[in-house]
């Protein structure tokens, strides 16, 4: 199977390297020309332009950081989508877009799967990540093998579309599991507890969640270097917002959420590491939310193993 892969961020560049490690025929496109040249010096080919990828490949994978990236790539494939082609997008992105894009797919005789993936960088970079795959039952069988590839745990989650809008809830349940966080440490800190205990309680507890079990160890550190941005928590969140608004359901934590790291954007930056939200609590209790003996970054130390299907109860 020749694989190609268009979007070599901190997401999508641990996934093509996945793909690679696991012997695919792999042709990689980025606007980044030295992370493509990266993956050319490991054995993978230039893939040129993402027309050129879709051509020279079975199965494209995008993983971009917007709805609007991803709409401009696949437009400049579709020229090369024929019958028997499949596109992933394994983005976080916009349900309606994703099946708009994926019903072009389809109208030229292509196959789509939505399958964003959930996990972190850290399980992205040893194929332990999870991952969400909406398509219909034959695609899903097609491409399940790849799936398996790439993450230990793949649901497949209905239709095109299902996929995005369960992993844009993800994000929301996960980055109010960060602010919580950051509001118990800052409070306990005050309250002069050991941070490196109040972690500890914290993960035993009834209280812990995946995003402290990571996370917290990089705030701790001080680097808040988790790999994922300010501007991609918002833009994550703010796509679960508008899921609600678009049903009508009265919801009071998530806008409370958006407008917390649409403050923190103007403070620290788009680009900032979401984990620097922490700051917003720090700067006016003049409170150092650091510890000794946590790491600077998250590394998966679990061994890489096969993928299989979740399969959910019925």
């Amino acid at each position: 199977m020749k694989v190609g892969f268009i979007g070599l961020g901190s997401v999508g560049g641990k996934l093509a390297g996945s793909i690679l490690r696991n012997g695919f025929d792999l042709r990689v496109h980025d606007l980044d020309a030295d992370a493509v040249a990266g993956f050319v010096a490991r054995g993978a080919k230039d893939g040129g332009s993402p027309a050129r990828v879709m051509a020279d490949s079975d199965v494209v994978i995008t993983c971009l950081p917007s709805p609007a990236a991803c709409g401009a790539v696949v437009s400049a494939m579709m020229p090369e989508v024929r019958a028997g082609k499949i596109w992933m997008e394994m983005s976080t992105t916009d349900a309606s877009e994703v099946q708009r894009l994926a019903a072009d797919v389809r109208a030229k005789g292509g196959m789509a799967v939505d399958c964003p993936v959930s996990g972190g960088c850290h399980r992205a970079a040893t194929g332990n990540i999870s991952i969400f795959a909406g398509c219909d039952r034959d695609t899903f069988e097609t491409v399940l093998p790849l799936l398996t590839t790439l993450g230990r745990r793949v649901l497949h989650t209905g239709d095109v579309g299902s996929a995005s809008t369960l992993k844009v809830m993800t994000n929301y349940l996960a980055t109010a599991n960060l602010l919580t966080v950051c509001e118990a440490m800052v409070t306990m800190k005050a309250a002069g507890m050991d941070l490196a205990t109040t972690y500890e309680a914290i993960k035993i507890s009834s209280g812990t969640s995946f995003v402290h079990e990571t996370e917290s160890q990089v705030i701790l550190n001080g680097s808040r270097d988790i790999g994922f941005s300010m501007g991609l928590v918002k833009k994550d969140i703010g796509l679960f917002q508008q899921i609600a608004e678009d049903h009508d359901v009265p919801l009071e934590i998530s806008p409370m959420m958006v407008e917390i790291f649409e403050e923190g954007i103007e403070r620290y930056g788009f680009d900032a590491q979401s984990d620097d939200i922490i700051k917003r609590l720090e700067e006016p209790t003049g409170l150092d939310i650091t510890a000794p003996g946590f790491p600077a970054v998250m590394v998966d130390d679990e061994p890489e193993e096969p993928g299989y299907e979740v399969v959910p109860p019925r």
